[in-house]
């Protein structure tokens, strides 16, 4: 007969075992417990709301900047389009005639255009050849034409201007009248104008410089053009 084992014999074993392993727990948890970071919560806490404030923004300038259009683009230039143009030209339909030497016209027959296109003056002092003041003729150079003309409108304005109306005005003392007038392509006096101290004294220069006789038209290059011309007439009146 076979001998019985006792089941508290085998839980004293267990018990043992268990104590062990409890011990062993409770060893590993003492060591991490004691490894184990601890914080101090009052350092952790932060300070008041209170104190804290925000910084204020320094202001920065907002710069404009001024946006470049870019260059407008040129336009191209208008195309012009050559057409063919088909249609028969009319200088093909002209048929020829026959010309007789009796319908030639005779180079005589030809009337000729004046030139009326208008030049204008030149001064007395470029003028290439002077007009001719009646008694100047048998002259050869232009520069004593000259001298000859300006001598003899001189005499004439002295002759024919009226000096009394310098008196009748109450002047005194020398006194001037500038005259400026053309003689035109025809050798006539034209344009007149007249300056001075008085109305009635620039009507009387123009007057005489009315009376001056026909000249021989001044010349340019060959070709008569109207010359201009300017006077003072100097006079003096004594009270």
């Amino acid at each position: 007969m076979k001998p019985k084992k006792n089941p508290k014999a085998d839980l004293r074993k267990k018990n043992v075992l268990f104590l062990q392993i409890g011990l062993i727990v409770v060893l590993l948890l003492s060591y991490f417990m004691i490894n184990l970071k601890t914080y101090d919560h009052q350092q952790a806490t932060t300070e008041p709301w209170d104190d804290f404030t925000i910084p204020e923004e320094e202001a920065i300038p907002i710069t404009k900047v001024k946006e470049e259009l870019p260059p407008a683009k040129p336009k191209d230039p208008p195309v012009i389009e050559l057409i063919d143009d088909e249609s028969p030209d009319p200088e093909d339909n002209i048929e020829p005639t026959e010309t007789s030497l009796d319908d030639i016209v005779d180079v005589d027959d030809i009337i000729e255009v004046p030139d009326d296109e208008p030049v204008d003056p030149v001064p007395f002092e470029f003028i290439e050849d002077v007009p001719l003041f009646p008694g100047c003729e048998s002259l050869k150079d232009n520069e004593e034409r000259k001298a000859c003309m300006s001598e003899k409108i001189s005499r004439f304005i002295s002759k024919k201007f009226n000096t009394g109306i310098g008196e009748d005005l109450g002047l005194s003392g020398i006194n001037r009248v500038m005259v400026m007038f053309e003689i035109d392509k025809n050798g006539e006096v034209k344009n007149v104008q007249a300056r001075g101290p008085h109305k009635l004294l620039e009507e009387e220069g123009k007057r005489v410089i009315q009376l001056l006789p026909k000249m021989e038209p001044g010349k340019q290059r060959g070709k008569p053009v109207p010359v201009r011309y300017t006077i003072p007439i100097n006079f003096k009146v004594q009270n």
